[in-house]
């Protein structure tokens, strides 16, 4: 059966002490993204391994990559092709192949870095992805998937296309489509309202899916 894995991004804006020990307690296995270490510790908590370059670490997390004794550290030069989560997303597919992805502290800071962000996670396509942050629970659905939402009654929710020729279903909602195509980021699934247990399905493409908390 395959595992869960929680990714801490190195986002400036954390995701709170209480939703990390809940991720942490519900995934199989840590994976810390540079500065996500601190936010780990920061929760009292530690990881599995640490992907990154070490150039945004505090000085305390960066004396414990050094000495790391209880976790596994794949570090990088900072002149390097790729960014610390592309690399951390590559030591989980070796690791832990066909896991699944929990991200948390991936939205926040620059609009750059938020953009590159969902590129990457959009672009594993081993096994389901979701983002997890306070305020909200994000999922990226690929064609042929699909998300139930139970119990989110008067809760909003968004869909946006993140591929071309996306085609999405969606039922339980004030507004509900039935195969309907959506324009590349595209503003059509904006703001909609959960009514009963929903179900969004897409058909064709990739998009990702907000839930509001």
């Amino acid at each position: 059966m395959a595992c869960k894995v929680l990714v801490v991004c190195g986002s400036p804006v954390v995701a709170s002490a209480n939703l990390l020990r809940r991720l942490a307690g519900e995934c199989d296995h840590v994976v810390a993204v540079d500065r996500g270490l601190d936010a780990l510790l920061g929760a009292g908590l530690g990881c599995d391994v640490y992907v990154g370059d070490a150039d945004t670490v505090s000085d305390a997390g960066r004396a414990l990559v050094d000495a790391a004794t209880d976790f596994e550290v794949e570090r990088h030069d900072p002149y390097k092709d790729y960014t610390d989560l592309a690399l951390a997303l590559d030591s989980i597919l070796r690791r832990w192949p066909g896991a699944e992805v929990v991200a948390t502290c991936a939205t926040g800071g620059r609009p750059d870095m938020a953009l590159s962000v969902l590129g990457l996670l959009a672009g594993y396509e081993h096994a389901p992805v979701w983002i997890a942050e306070d305020k909200v629970v994000a999922r990226i659905l690929r064609a042929g998937e699909t998300w139930t939402i139970e119990s989110a009654e008067g809760k909003t929710f968004s869909i946006i296309a993140i591929a071309p020729n996306t085609e999405v279903s969606e039922h339980g909602l004030e507004w509900e489509l039935d195969h309907a195509s959506l324009g590349l980021l595209a503003d059509t699934g904006i703001s909609n309202v959960v009514r009963s247990t929903a179900t969004i399905q897409v058909h064709a493409g990739t998009a990702i899916a907000y839930l509001y908390k």
